[in-house]
């Protein structure tokens, strides 16, 4: 199969001028050359739902060695200055694989639990609550930073018992990590300070878990330290990185979801009204909102063998980007998707990843978007988008506009 795409073009296109509307060059992509080398990102990309879903189940790939591979086209006198973003970046559970994956993952699950994860609902409706009672007055609210930014940092932090004055301090954190990631090839201004935030969030979380009483079944790090199987425990290393992982990752994606989420529900009112009308389907809205316009647009994979994709031979070593953004659009198993539907049943969505990968945070997301919907359509049924150009965050993975007006 050959593509017209030039030399660089689908990097060009995807990481700079086609931020607020990725999908047709997906569909392009999908339709000319479904496993694409870029040499922009230094991988191929796949774009078929089939391929992406078989790709997050298929052990020859890694996610470990994908860490590796990002950070060693900085410049060689970087590497050695940002060598402690490294090594914790490399303890997060999605830059391992089994077995130490299987272990983490397994001691992790132990203390998030479902029932720690429901008994934050009021929590979580509260805050919603008197978010909307203080912009009553202005008849306004700026989702991203008065809404959609603040609620999950706030949300994690209290799993986590950070104190409510630090919470803003960790947002500006999580966005300069988050931030090194999202250029599709790494920049040496943002992994320095990246660096910097990662080892002041560490040494504010090596405070907090020395700090928490151990019989608290209310706060996760003190859960986490005291969790065990078969007389195993988290280091003192892996509790600090879990935390950081947690309050990064659970911050910026569920982030996204809120902003993305009521953005395409605002922009479709007849799906708004059939949603305002019949709330049970609030639970199907949300997987059609993480479908129609993925918080995360893509994740990475090593190939640790050579593996035929498609048409296409991967070699050993070489980095496999999977667009979740572009399965979640792929005709074969979405019909008319494009459109935004939410009834739609079923929703096989790749949101969330799929495999031993899979989200571990899913049902915190899904809490905090089906809360925010439900309070918003109850308590301000005349909400709308106020006029305005909306621009998008520079990022090639997680998505959500910059700013985002509402009024009532």
């Amino acid at each position: 199969m050959t593509t017209s795409f030039q030399k660089d073009e689908d990097y060009a296109a995807l990481c700079c001028g086609q931020m607020a509307d990725p999908y047709p060059v997906y569909h392009r992509l999908r339709e000319e050359d479904p496993v694409h080398w870029s040499d922009g990102f230094n991988g191929w990309l796949l774009t078929r739902y089939d391929d992406v879903l078989e790709a997050f189940r298929d052990s020859r790939l890694e996610s470990a060695g994908r860490l590796s591979t990002y950070m060693d086209q900085l410049p060689q006198e970087t590497r050695g200055d940002v060598e402690p973003l490294y090594q914790h970046y490399a303890t997060w559970l999605t830059n391992l694989d089994p077995p130490p994956h299987t272990r983490l993952r397994n001691l992790v699950q132990k203390a998030f639990t479902p029932r720690m994860i429901n008994g934050l609902r009021t929590f979580i409706e509260r805050n919603v609550e008197q978010i909307i009672d203080s912009r009553r007055s202005a008849g306004r609210i700026e989702v991203l930073s008065e809404l959609a930014c603040p609620l999950p940092s706030a949300v994690i932090a209290q799993m986590l018992g950070v104190p409510a004055r630090d919470r803003e301090q960790f947002q500006e954190w999580s966005q300069q990590i988050s931030d090194f990631a999202g250029t599709g090839r790494p920049q040496v201004d943002k992994a320095l300070r990246a660096k910097l935030a990662m080892l002041k969030m560490s040494e504010f979380v090596h405070e907090i878990a020395r700090d928490l009483t151990r019989d608290s079944d209310q706060n996760l790090i003190a859960t986490l330290s005291a969790v065990a199987a078969d007389g195993d425990r988290l280091s003192e290393n892996e509790l600090v990185g879990m935390c950081v992982f947690l309050l990064v990752a659970g911050h910026e994606t569920t982030m996204a979801l809120i902003a993305n989420g009521l953005l395409a529900l605002l922009q479709h009112p007849q799906q708004r009204s059939k949603l305002q009308h019949n709330l049970v389907l609030l639970d199907a809205a949300v997987e059609e909102m993480l479908r129609y316009d993925s918080p995360l647009q893509h994740q990475i994979r090593v190939a640790k063998e050579d593996v035929e994709v498609g048409d296409r031979c991967i070699q050993r070593g070489q980095r496999i980007v999977l667009l979740l953004g572009a399965a979640n659009r792929d005709p074969g198993q979405f019909p008319e998707p494009d459109r935004f539907d939410i009834a739609r049943d079923p929703n096989r969505h790749l949101a969330f990843g799929q495999g031993i990968h899979f989200c571990i945070g899913a049902p915190l997301a899904r809490l905090e978007a089906t809360v925010v919907m439900r309070v918003l359509l109850e308590r301000i049924p005349n909400l709308r988008l106020a006029p305005q150009d909306i621009y998008w965050r520079h990022h090639t993975s997680n998505r959500h506009p910059r700013r985002l007006e509402v009024e009532f």
